[in-house]
């Protein structure tokens, strides 16, 4: 790794905003793509949160100030990247479901999903089956992350797996779940896809299902 690209994941680490985007301009301006300071600088800073968010030895603030440094850098990247034509780690839809209006967590892993190079679409709060079968037909993302933080609430994911079965898009999208109620055997009885106990963790699963 190029030593701009070091001290970039670094600063972006830190929480350091300012240096972070002097950092991604910096790396443009001695010739590299969009797409490795991408995934050279800004993909391996958030990693790094991720895993240390995962070992108890980050928390929620620095994690949320980690995610501002990493917009500061995308905000000069987005447009490149577009340009470019470089492809995403995936499309990646979330949202809270019907009833919950629960948004700290769904909030998290976005940060952290978009860290990870994916494209991310947020569908908010109190989001309806419909809502969701809605978004996959719109956006046709690759993935759809349901989040839900209360056990009367939990029990709406299984309405949207049956409510894209219903619509016949089912197999076009892969699911993932969570929220504190939600567990592992749970994502297997209702037939998702993946199941993340955590933001760091959801990364990690999307690369996953994204093969």
């Amino acid at each position: 790794m190029s030593d701009t690209l070091q001290l970039l994941s670094e600063k972006l680490y830190d929480g350091n905003a300012p240096e972070t985007a002097a950092l991604v301009q910096q790396a443009l301006d001695e010739g590299m793509g969009p797409g490795e300071v991408l995934t050279g600088g800004l993909v391996v800073g958030m990693d790094a949160v991720g895993r240390d968010f995962k070992a108890g030895e980050l928390f929620v603030p620095e994690v949320l100030i980690a995610a501002r440094a990493m917009h500061a850098g995308m905000d000069i990247l987005k447009p490149l990247l577009a340009e470019a034509d470089v492809p995403s780690a995936g499309k990646y839809a979330v949202g809270t479901v019907k009833g919950d209006l629960h948004d700290i967590g769904t909030n998290l892993v976005r940060m952290m999903i978009e860290g990870g190079g994916f494209e991310v679409i947020d569908l908010g709060v109190d989001v309806s089956p419909q809502g969701f079968v809605d978004a996959v037909r719109e956006n046709q993302p690759d993935i759809i992350g349901l989040s839900a933080l209360l056990t009367t609430t939990m029990t709406n994911m299984k309405g949207v797996i049956e409510a894209l079965e219903e619509a016949g898009l089912r197999g076009s999208v892969k699911i993932m779940i969570g929220g504190a109620p939600v567990t592992d055997a749970y994502a297997k009885e209702i037939g998702a896809d993946g199941y993340a106990a955590d933001a760091a963790t959801a990364v990690d699963v999307a690369r996953e299902l994204m093969g």
